[in-house]
Order: C-alpha cells, then structure tokens, then sequence
C-alpha cells in the first residue's frame, strides 16, 4: 500500500514554524495569559523562563514540541521576551541541552492536559472524525492530511510522525473505499455482474468496447439521433442496477467513481481489483441513467427550438415574397378608403363612385388577398408547422413512450396533455375527450375545428410549443435527472424553513420582520418611478413605442467612441515588440516558471520519476488540449518524445486529482504576477467573445459563417452558460484555469471534453506571442514538441512548420 502521498513542502512543512509568523497568530497563540506567566515565574533565569515560554507558546501554535527549541521565528522571540520583560538572551543557547528542558515538557503536558495518539480514546475519536471526512467527500489525501493536523491540534493531542498520520489517513481511506464498494454491490446479481463485465469487452467486428459506445452521447439534432438516444437510455434501464436509497451513500461519492469511470479507459478500469472495478461500474450506470434522460430531453429541447424557429423563417421568407401582390392590393384598399373618407361625397353616391374607380371584383380580390397576408400578432406559423408533421411523428412516438415526465402545478394541463397524445398513438381515430386547459387562444383557432373537434395534427403542435416552453422553465420535470430535474426537491422543508430566517437574518442584521424593510423599499422604488417618469418627456433619448402591440421604452443606444490614435499607436508598438513564438516553447516556460509539473503524481507510485518527465507531461497535455492526439509530438530520436512515453504518461498522470492541483498551481503562480493584480483579484474573466471552431461532431456546434467559415463551432459563453438560451452545460463539469497562455481542461463527456479541448488548437488564439525573459531556462527544453508546431505573428495568424499544413479543422480567426 502506497503510503507516501504528501508533497516536499506539505512535508516540509509539517510540525515546523512558517518563514512568517502573522500578527493574528502572535495575538493568538503567542500571547501569555495571567495562569501562563505564574507557570513562567516558577522557573529560576531568564533563560529557563524564556524557555519554558517557547515550549509552551510552540505546541500551542503547532501542536508538537521542536528538537530545537530555541529555533523560532524572530518575531516569536521578541513578543515573548517583551511581554516577559527579558532584555538579554546570552544565556538561552544553554537551554537547548540543559535538563530543565525535558522537565519543562513534561510540566507543560500534565498542566494544560496535552495527551497522545497512542491513548484509546484518543485514537478512537480522530478515527471517527476522520472517518466521516472520508466518507462524505471526495477530498485528495493530500488535502485530507490537513483534517486530522487540525483535529490533533483543537483536541490539544501532540502530533505523531508525519509517516505515521500518513500510513493512519491512506488505512483508513481504504477502510471507507471497501465499504463502498460492499455496499455498491452488495444487491447486484452474478448476472448482472457478468453484464457489467462485458461493457468492458471489445465486441467481435467493432473497433471499441460497449463501455465506450453506452457512454457516448448524441452529435446531432435530429429525430434519428433522438430515437438512437432513447435506444441508449432503454439499454442502460435494461441493465437494472440501482444504487438502493437505504445504502445511505453520499451522492457525491457515487458521482465521483461515476465521473472517473465516464473518463477512463476500459482497460484501466478492467485492470482494477473486481471490489473496485464493480463498484465503480454500478456508479457509473447508476448515474448514467440520468445522464442518458437528460440528453435525451436536451436534444428535445434543441430540435424543438430549431423546429419553431424554422417555421418563422419560413413564414417571414413567405411574407417577402408575396410583397408585391400585398403592396398592390393594400394599394386598392387605400384608394377606397380615401373615397370612403371624402367628405364632398354625398353617402347616396359613395357606393358608385367606389366600384367607378374600383371595380367591384378588383376590391374583393384585394381584400381576400390582404386577408390571407395579414398576421396575427400572436401567430403560431401553423401552416409552415403543419410541414413537418411526419418528421415529428417520426420520433414523438418515443419520446412520449420512454420519457416519463412530471409537472409542477403550473405544468399539470401540459402533463395530462402529454398523456392524453401518448394514449392516442396506437389508434386509428383519435377521441375527441383532449385536455383543452393547454389550448389557448393563439392555438384555439387551428386546433379546434368548427364541429368542436380537435385536430390531433394542430393539438400535437400545441403541446410541444408549450412543452419546449415547460422545459425551458421546468415546469415539467423527469427523474433521476441532473438538468431536468424537480427544481423544488432542494428546497428547505417546513421546519428548515422555520429554523433557517432567524439565523440568516441575524448574520445579514436585518430584523426578522420583513415588513418596515418592504415598505422602505416600496417607497424608494415609487418615488424614484415618479423621477422618471417627470424627466421622461424632456430626455430624448428614451420614448414608448408599441412592440407587438404593448407598450415598451426604448432607450437610445450609445454611440461609439473613436479610438484615439495614441491607442492605435500603442497596439502597433506592443504588437511589434512581441516575438513569435512557438506554442510548445510557451508551454514548456510556464512549465518551468510555475513548477506546476511537480503536481502531477503517479497513479500507485507517488514518487515515481523519469527523466525529461516535464517534457514529456507538456507532450501529453498539449495532445489532449490540441485534440489532435500524441502524433504531432512523437520524436523517435528523443526518449522523452516517443510514443509509449507520451502513452505511459497520460495514463499513470493524467487524472482529475493531479489536473486540479496543476490549476491551483497556475493560479497560485499568476496570482504573483503585479500586473495581474492591476487587472483585479483573478475572479472575473471576459470570456463572452471567445468562439472556435469544433472540428468533431457534437450537439452544441452550429453554423455560423462570419466566425466560422464553412465549418461549425461555438461560443464559449454560450456553452457554459445554464441562464439564457436552449444551449447549456453545468457550469460545474468544466474546469478553465486562467493561466497565461495555458489551459487545463476536464469534462465528463467524452464527445463534449473533445468539444471543450480542440479549440487549443482551431479556435480563436489571436495571439499566443509571450516574451522570454529567461532564455537560458528556455533553452534547456528548446527541441520543438513535435513535427507540427505552429508560430504565431502578431497579425494572429498561425502558420505550420516543417512538414505538412496542419490537421484538418484548423482555422486562423
């Protein structure tokens, strides 16, 4: 068993005083109370006393005794020598080796009650502490070393080796993993167990195993691809392993193994001892279920979008061009409205003089055609609609079959709506019993015929427009399900409620009667509303206009200011002072700037080294950033650069653990850049015009030819954003660091992690120029990553070096 998982520092640091010991901490820990310095005055010199206080302020503030006591920070030693009064300390470089110094321990321990890890009680109550640490969370061990450290220290219980705490953390971490992997399979069957085996088999005639093909979710947006995504969740159902809510396991450690098992290779997981490697498989179709609904629902959402907004194009593509005849029959019915409007005309000879001028089949063919021109402002586009009915029975069938929703109450006329068609998909002629409460008025006109009938075709119609809606809002919901959930299961229940406001206010100061605070606020809001609306017709540039028939404001848009030659001048000179650089150098100075190498650990051998190992991990992650696999950086001629390296390396470094402390060290870096505080603490970060082109197929690419050309890509913003718009992803599965010039990314799909990696190396890289202020260090790592490297110039183009133009999808923007 592996045991040696903390860092040089965190070693280092363990049991010993910082370079810099804070005010806040010497007001603290180091400051000697009344019983302290009665404890003190027992001891004879200034010297022992001096002493006594070093020990005892010590094991206070890091709960451990030094083999040198006199080795503390300098600013320990003056607070305690002022507060004491001791202006010499000739005489305590003899306290080290003198015999009060053991005596001193020993009264210190018994005094203020300093106890041991070796005592029952003692080991007993950190194992339970630490025990339900473990089994909660996910945390790495080398965060979880700092629990128990804590732990010892509040409970006054001095600390023990730091192999010993090791070898105690890495026992008990296995202790809660083989709980739970008992009690994740503790109710699967061996048949199931053999299914579970063979989603790690290659089938006979395919290139991958099932595992790979179960855990790929859709590429497209069409009625295929949902049918082949509800045959993908009907597969997983059919599997039958649930993880029983009487287990009591955190969801967030079934969502871990679930998430690693979505990332790694079938191989690796297969090579797995069979506790392990079946509880991680029961995770991971544990949560595949839901992930399987809710891409299911998400490419719904996304053809539903794309389906009404078709129809209004078309509708709006149809109205142009029929122009002509609306402009010439509006025209005939303008000239019959004037005469109608003419007072000189006597109403006896209005009649005449009209059908004079217009001819009486002139005017009803005018009418009829303006009539049938003319849009409602609620209009649905149902004729352009009707179109693509077959298209939607194609795939509605289905989805109203294997997707089994729920509704709030806003949503329950949809829902009964919902089953009311699911019921009508096996007859021949459909009931004339339709929930009517989902027709409204926009629709009443087209699904309910003259004879009261329902039209099933425009009542189908009726039902997805509210549904896309009701999803959108989620008024209707599915379960298990991550995004389409119930948003009301994590509401405080009755008596948190109760319990909660009283709390919350008091940590906000505000009076638990909400009340005088409304009325205030009312007030404000009046008053400032009256402001406005007495400035309103004096400001030009605000005005109501009527907007789909209410009333809007509109405000003036800002005019856009001329950037100032110095600007331009200035962009000019910085543009021409930034060397072309190669993207593999620029890695591979950040590598040695940062150091963030150091924190990608072996899988079993935590201290496992090879040399040229950072060339080697800046290989593997500009493959996986760049999408484009290990080739472009196999050098047969370098053993750093060669193909199993490369492999070796992503398979035993590459993990989630290892890529989260590689981003705490790139941010812990930029963090010490002064220019980067300039630009404010780190937290906030433009990222709403970053767009690249996705070279694979995926649902969350689209056309868009002012950015990407002929090919298909997307918009960072759009992508991470669950607020606005039928494009989203969980913010929470996508980890960016803001390094310069480098970034580590994870995400637990695979078709959206290649989504997320390959614009490193097809988007929107202005300019990756970074200027070299070691070269020395740079030139120690200076053989090129690979056959295709790229340089950027300051105009943000990329050009391919040596051989070959690049790979495909690679765009210059």
């Amino acid at each position: 068993m592996a045991v040696s998982f903390l860092s040089t520092a965190q070693r280092d640091r363990y049991g010993r005083y910082p370079d810099v010991v804070t005010p806040d901490n010497l007001a603290r820990c180091f400051h000697l109370s009344d019983d302290d310095r009665a404890q003190i005055m027992s001891c004879r010199g200034e010297h022992n006393r001096l002493g006594f206080a070093l020990q005892l302020t010590t094991v206070r503030y890091l709960g451990t005794f030094l083999d040198d006591p006199i080795a503390v920070p300098s600013s320990v030693l003056q607070s305690l020598s002022h507060q004491l009064a001791i202006h010499t300390l000739d005489g305590l470089q003899s306290y080290r080796k003198g015999e009060q110094r053991e005596e001193h321990v020993t009264k210190i321990r018994k005094r203020y009650g300093y106890g041991d890890i070796t005592e029952p009680p003692v080991g007993f109550r950190m194992t339970r502490s630490l025990y339900v640490v473990c089994w909660a969370g996910t945390e790495r061990l080398g965060s979880l070393f700092d629990r128990p450290t804590a732990w010892l220290l509040a409970h006054k219980i001095l600390l023990p080796g730091v192999t010993t705490l090791e070898r105690f953390i890495v026992s008990m971490r296995a202790r809660v993993e083989a709980r739970l992997y008992r009690l994740l399979t503790r109710r699967i069957s061996m048949q199931q167990k053999d299914q579970l085996q063979l989603l790690l088999l290659v089938p006979e005639g395919d290139r991958v195993s099932l595992l790979d093909q179960i855990r790929s979710g859709p590429t497209r947006i069409s009625g295929p691809a949902i049918r082949v995504a509800i045959d993908r969740l009907n597969a997983v159902r059919a599997l039958g392993i649930t993880v029983p809510m009487k287990a009591h396991i955190p969801s967030s450690r079934i969502a871990s193994l679930a998430r690693f098992a979505n990332r790694a290779k079938a191989q690796a997981i297969s090579r797995m001892p069979a506790a392990r490697r079946f509880g991680t498989l029961v995770a991971f179709v544990h949560c595949l279920e839901a992930t399987a609904q809710d891409e299911v629902l998400e490419v719904l959402e996304m053809l539903l979008h794309d389906l009404f907004g078709k129809a209004i194009t078309a509708d709006q593509k149809a109205r142009m061009r029929t122009l002509k005849d609306l402009d010439q029959s509006a025209s005939a019915l303008a000239e019959a409205c004037r005469l109608l409007l003419d007072p000189e005309l006597p109403d006896e000879s209005l009649r005449k003089k009209v059908f004079a001028k217009i001819p009486r089949t002139a005017l009803e063919n005018a009418l009829e055609r303006v009539s049938a021109l003319i849009r409602p402002p609620d209009d649905v586009y149902y004729a352009e609609l009707s179109e693509h009915y077959r298209s939607v029975r194609g795939y509605l069938p289905q989805v109203l079959t294997h997707i089994s929703l729920e509704a709030a109450p806003a949503g329950l006329p949809l829902l009964a709506a919902n089953d009311w068609l699911r019921d009508q998909q096996d007859r021949n002629k459909s009931d004339n019993n339709a929930p009517r409460e989902v027709i409204d008025k926009a629709w009443r006109r087209y699904v309910v015929q003259k004879d009261g009938r329902v039209d099933i075709r425009a009542y189908t119609f009726c039902v997805l427009s509210h549904l896309k809606n009701a999803i959108h809002r989620r008024d209707v919901f599915t379960r298990p399900s991550w995004r389409y959930a119930d948003p009301r299961a994590n509401l405080l229940s009755d008596a948190e409620w109760e319990a909660t406001p009283p709390i919350i206010c008091r940590t906000l100061g505000l009076p638990p009667d909400p009340q005088p605070i409304l009325d205030s606020l009312a007030a404000e809001l009046d008053k400032t509303y009256r402001e406005i609306a007495r400035r309103l017709p004096d400001n030009p540039d605000g005005r109501f206009e009527k907007v789909k028939g209410k009333e809007e404001l509109i405000l003036t848009s800002l005019d856009a200011l001329d950037e100032p030659p110095s600007l331009v001048q200035l962009r000019k000179v910085v543009a021409e002072r930034l060397p072309r650089v190669e993207l593999a150098e620029l890695v591979l100075e950040v590598a040695l700037r940062t150091g963030f190498t150091q924190a990608f650990t072996h899988l079993t051998d935590r201290s496992a080294r090879t040399t040229d190992f950072a060339l080697s991990l800046c290989a593997a992650l500009l493959a996986e950033a760049c999408n484009t696999g290990p080739e472009p950086f196999i050098r047969h001629d370098m053993l750093a650069l060669r193909r199993d390296r490369i492999a070796w390396v992503k398979q035993n470094y590459l993990r989630d653990e290892t890529i989260t402390a590689g981003n705490a060290t790139l941010v812990a870096a930029q963090n010490r850049i002064a220019l980067a505080h300039a630009w404010g603490g780190g937290e906030i970060a433009s990222a709403d015009g970053m767009r690249f082109v996705v070279p694979i197929r995926t649902v969350h690419a689209g056309p868009n030819p002012k950015y990407f050309g002929p090919l298909r890509g997307m918009t960072w913003y759009n992508l991470l954003s669950d607020q606005f718009g039928h494009r989203r992803v969980q913010r929470c599965h996508v980890r960016l660091v803001p390094t310069p010039r480098l970034s580590i990314l994870a995400a637990p799909s695979r078709h959206r992690r290649h989504a997320l990696l390959a614009h490193r190396s097809t988007g929107r890289l202005r300019q990756t120029q970074h200027r070299f202020t070691a070269p020395a260090q740079a030139a120690a790592y200076r053989p090129t990553l690979g056959r295709h490297a790229h340089h950027a110039d300051p105009a943000g183009g990329r050009q391919p070096d040596s051989i070959g133009a690049g790979h495909r999808g690679m765009r210059a923007h």
